[in-house]
C-alpha cells in the first residue's frame, strides 16, 4: 500500500542551518537532498563519495541489488530462527552464516536478534516496517525527478520462487504476514513462471510476484545522479573520514584528519561504519554488519525481466544496465575480514544451475549491510548530543527506505513532528 507524504515547506531564513551529513551512500545522499529542500546548507563527508572515480566501489550502495522492495516487511529473525543457529555456525557457505572467529564480538547482537524472533515481536516489527514501507515510494518520487533518474527505473515486480510444494507452503506464514500489511502479491504456478521468465531452468514449482517492487538499473548511476543534484543545489561533498564528532559553541565539530568542519547540526548516515561514531559521542548502539556479496554476469542482463530470488539460495538475480547481478546472502562477520571467494563461488554455482545461459561472472564484490538485531533502522537523535541525528542500520531495505529516511531526518532537524512514529527506531532501544 503506497501512502502519500505531506509536502515539506522551505524554512524561514532564520531557521535554516548548516548540516553536515556523514556518509555518501544512498541514505546520506537522499538525506542531503531533503535537507536542501527545506533550505539548509549541506556538506556531505565520505572517504569514497560518488564523484566519478573508482573509489565509490567501496560503498555499500555501489554493490546492492538496487531493488525497491515494499515486500520487505518480514524481519530476518522470525519464529524458529534459533534452530538455524547451529547450521549458521557449521556451514560457512550457507545463505545465512556466522564467521566463527567473530562470534565473541557478535554475542550481544545475536542475543538481541534471537529475542526479536518471538511471534509477538515479529508482529510488532513487521508493523513498524510496514508503516515505513508504505511511505517509501512517495519519498523517492520527488528525488528521482529532481535527479533526472526516471530513466533508471524498471517497474516489473519481483519474483520469489520455490522448488517444491513443501517449500511453497513453508513460506505461507511470511506471505500471510505480508498480505496482512498490504503487500500486493500474486501467487503463480509453473506455467505462469515459465511464461514470465523462459530463460530460467525449470526447477521451480510455484512462485510469488510482488507487483509493486521495482529496480534502479544501476546503483552507481543512481548515486551519481543524486550527488550531482546535491551539488547543483549548492551542496558540498568532501572526501574524508570523520574520526570524531564533538560539541562546539552553538554547534558541532567533525574531525577529519588534521582539520575540522564546523556545522550547526550533524547527521550520521555512515552505514555499517556508524557505530564507531556513535561510540565516540557516548551512545552505545547495537549495530553490526551483514557481509553481502555479489557476482556480475555481464552478458546475462537480457535473460531476466525482473529480480528473481529463490529464498533457499539467499540471493537475488537482477537484470541491470551492466549485466545480471547476483547479489545477497548474509555472513555475520564484521568489517575486517576480506572477501571469502568460496561464498562468491557458491553464488556462481547457484546462478549456473538456476540460469544456465548466464555465462561467466566477471566481477566479485563484498559490501557491508548495517544491521540492527530487529531489522529496523535507527532514525533518531543522540542522547548525548541533540544536535546529532542518526540515520543508519537499514539492513536489507536500505535502498527502499533511503529517501523516506532523509525525509524524516529533515523533519527532526527542523524540530517538526515526524510523519511516522519513530519510537520503534530510537537509537537506545537495546
Amino acid at each position: 500500500m503506497n501512502k502519500s507524504l505531506p509536502e515539506l515547506q522551505p524554512l524561514p531564513d532564520a531557521e535554516r542551518q548548516h548540516v553536515a551529513v556523514v556518509g555518501a551512500g544512498l541514505v546520506g545522499l537522499c538525506t542531503a537532498l531533503w535537507l536542501q529542500r527545506m533550505g539548509h546548507r549541506v556538506t556531505i563527508i565520505d572517504p569514497a563519495p560518488p564523484l566519478g572515480d573508482a573509489s565509490y566501489r567501496q560503498s555499500c550502495s555501489y554493490g546492492n541489488a538496487c531493488t525497491f522492495a515494499p515486500h520487505g516487511v518480514v524481519p530476518v529473525a522470525t519464529p524458529g530462527v534459533i534452530w538455524l543457529v547451529p547450521g549458521m555456525l557449521l556451514n560457512p557457505l550457507g545463505p545465512l552464516a556466522i564467521v566463527w572467529r567473530y562470534l565473541p564480538q557478535l554475542v550481544p547482537w545475536l542475543r538481541a536478534f534471537l529475542a526479536s524472533s518471538g511471534k509477538s515481536e515479529v508482529e510488532r516489527i513487521a508493523g513498524a516496517l510496514a508503516v515505513l514501507l508504505s511511505h517509501a515510494d512517495a519519498a523517492w518520487r520527488p528525488l528521482v525527478t529532481q535527479a533526472g533518474a526516471e530513466r533508471l527505473k524498471r517497474h516489473d515486480g519481483c519474483l520469489y520462487l520455490y522448488k517444491s510444494e513443501a517449500q511453497f507452503r513453508a513460506a505461507d506464514a511470511e506471505n500471510a504476514l505480508r498480505e496482512r500489511h498490504g503487500v500486493a502479491m500474486d501467487r503463480l504456478n509453473r506455467a505462469d513462471i515459465q511464461n514470465m521468465e523462459p530463460n530460467l531452468a525449470p526447477l521451480y514449482h510455484k512462485g510469488v510476484l510482488f507487483r509493486d517492487a521495482y529496480v534502479f538499473s544501476s546503483p552507481r548511476q543512481l548515486a551519481f545522479a543524486l550527488a550531482e543534484a546535491v551539488i547543483n543545489g549548492g551542496g558540498e561533498i568532501v572526501r574524508g573520514e570523520v574520526s570524531a564528532i564533538e560539541p562546539r559553541d552553538n554547534g558541532i565539530g567533525l574531525r577529519i584528519a588534521d582539520k575540522q568542519i564546523l556545522a550547526d547540526h550533524a547527521v550520521v548516515a555512515a552505514g555499517a561504519h556508524s557505530r564507531k561514531l556513535t561510540a565516540s559521542i557516548g551512545d552505545l548502539v547495537l549495530l553490526d554488519t551483514e557481509r553481502g556479496y555479489h557476482v556480475l554476469f555481464p552478458q546475462a542482463g537480457h535473460l531476466l525481466s525482473r529480480p528473481v530470488c529463490y529464498p533457499e539460495h539467499g540471493f537475488y538475480m537482477v537484470p541491470m544496465a551492466d549485466g545480471l547481478r547476483a547479489a545477497g546472502t548474509v555472513e555475520l562477520g564484521g568489517l575486517a575480514a576480506p572477501l571469502n571467494p568460496k561464498r562468491t563461488a557458491m553464488i556462481r554455482d547457484g546462478v549456473k544451475m538456476l540460469l544456465p545461459a548466464a555465462g561467466q561472472g566477471s566481477d566479485e564484490w563484498l559490501g557491508f549491510r548495517p544491521s540492527m538485531p530487529d531489522s529496523l533502522p535507527v532514525i533518531g537523535s543522540s542522547r548525548h548530543l541533540p544536535r546529532v541525528t542518526y540515520a543508519f542500520g537499514h539492513g536489507h531495505v536500505g535502498l527502499t527506505l533511503s529517501a523516506l529516511t532523509g525525509y524524516l531526518v529533515s523533519q527532526l532537524v527542523a524540530g517538526q513532528p515526524p510523519a511516522v512514529d519513530l519510537a520503534p527506531l530510537r537509537p537506545d532501544r537495546f
